[in-house]
């Protein structure tokens, strides 16, 4: 399984940006996809979330309103549009997938077998 992360940079506050996760190696479809990211001297922290079971998608509360989270079966493809930067967005981006975790587990990291590399996301004041 692969997973091939881009669309990362830098970009004054309240901008936009949109990270593209691309997957290979496994039926994407049946996966829940998420985004999470680390910031320096943090811990990784979940950002977003599409359960596989219905699509419904998951936000931590720094994130409602600003981004949204999006998959393209087709492509296997998962997306974060992220739009209102702040500064406190600032962080590596690492996209993440499962296929068999639990819906209470959506949140955690440890919970996803599969992760892409990470994008850097850099947001000045």
């Amino acid at each position: 399984v692969q997973l091939q992360a881009s669309g990362g940079g830098l970009v004054q506050a309240g901008g936009s940006l949109r990270l593209s996760c691309a997957a290979s190696g496994l039926t994407f479809r049946r996966s829940t996809v998420a985004w999470f990211r680390q910031a320096p001297g943090k811990e990784r922290e979940f950002v977003a979330a599409l359960w596989r079971g219905g699509g419904h998608s998951y936000y931590t509360d720094s994130v409602k309103g600003r981004f949204t989270i999006s998959r393209d079966d087709a492509k296997s493809t998962v997306y974060l549009q992220m739009n209102s930067l702040e500064p406190e967005d600032t962080a590596v981006y690492y996209c993440a997938l499962d296929n068999t975790l639990i819906l209470s587990s959506i949140g955690s990291a440890s919970a996803y077998d599969y992760w892409g590399r990470g994008t850097q996301v850099t947001v000045s004041s």
